[in-house]
């Protein structure tokens, strides 16, 4: 008889508690770390909702990041450093191996999530079967002034006089940062999900993010306050270490099979 399994808990990572979300159809098949972006947007909703279909092949584990959701209550901001959370996830995925009798598991990482599964590649192949990357980024830097660009494009085809007057105060970026920080990201990403940049449905936030999230139920109250607090800290914090990074330069030979899927 199968043993399926659905267990939302909090465990120690690095000695502060994070939650994660276990689910699959059967104990017996593979593990699935999935590592959200942002960072401090976590996605278990998406993952547990929309993306319900893999936990019929694998044990998927979605995780809610040091300093944000689940995770964020007591966070040391001081703590929010990419090296941390490379050693969070190390130790996330032991746990998870030796939990459930595996001695590899898979991981899945989007956005910031492929910078973080792509330096935990590099550092720990020895507990990864293979690592799959979605929206990954290569150049922090490079990636933001592709995004700038791609915004500025489409707001000049489409005549679009409020959203080039937006871009023309924060930007273009420089070393990745727009002008006043947070709030010049934010701003640029407003309209990069305007002209369909940041995923394939066009939209604003609120419909397009904050919406799933609060109608999901896979969010406590107290999970809901940990996004809303978390995120502008963690990426406030976290963003300009990000941009910093150059894949190519520094982490490009891996031991292990290494995918990105990229495309429409």
């Amino acid at each position: 008889m199968q043993e399926m399994i659905d267990r939302i808990e909090k465990i120690p990572l690095g000695g502060f508690p994070q939650k994660i979300h276990v689910r699959g159809s059967d104990a017996g098949n593979p593990i699935l770390l999935v590592l959200h972006g942002g960072p401090g947007i976590p996605n278990r909703h998406s993952i547990m909702k929309r993306h319900a279909d893999l936990c019929g092949t694998f044990t998927v584990a979605a995780w809610d990041q040091r300093g944000t959701g689940g995770s964020y209550a007591g966070i040391d901001p001081q703590t929010l450093t990419v090296d941390r959370l490379v050693e969070d996830a190390r130790e996330l995925a032991e746990y998870l191996c030796q939990k459930y009798g595996r001695r590899k598991l898979f991981v899945l990482g989007g956005s910031w999530g492929s910078q973080l599964g792509t330096i935990l590649s590099y550092r720990y192949p020895q507990r990864i079967a293979a690592y799959v990357g979605t929206g990954q980024v290569v150049n922090g830097e490079q990636n933001e002034h592709l995004s700038y660009r791609f915004c500025l494009e489409r707001a000049e085809a489409a005549v679009d006089a409020k959203s080039l007057a937006v871009l023309r105060r924060y930007g273009p970026p420089v070393k990745g940062q727009y002008r006043e920080g947070f709030r010049g990201l934010m701003a640029q990403r407003k309209i990069l999900k305007k002209y369909g940049g940041h995923s394939s449905k066009k939209g604003g936030y609120a419909s397009g993010m904050v919406l799933p999230m609060l109608c999901s139920g896979e969010y406590s109250p107290s999970d809901i306050l940990g996004i809303f607090k978390g995120y502008k800290l963690v990426l406030s914090t976290m963003w300009p270490i990000l941009m910093d990074y150059d894949f190519p330069a520094r982490y490009n030979t891996f031991k292990l099979p290494f995918y990105i899927f990229h495309g429409r």
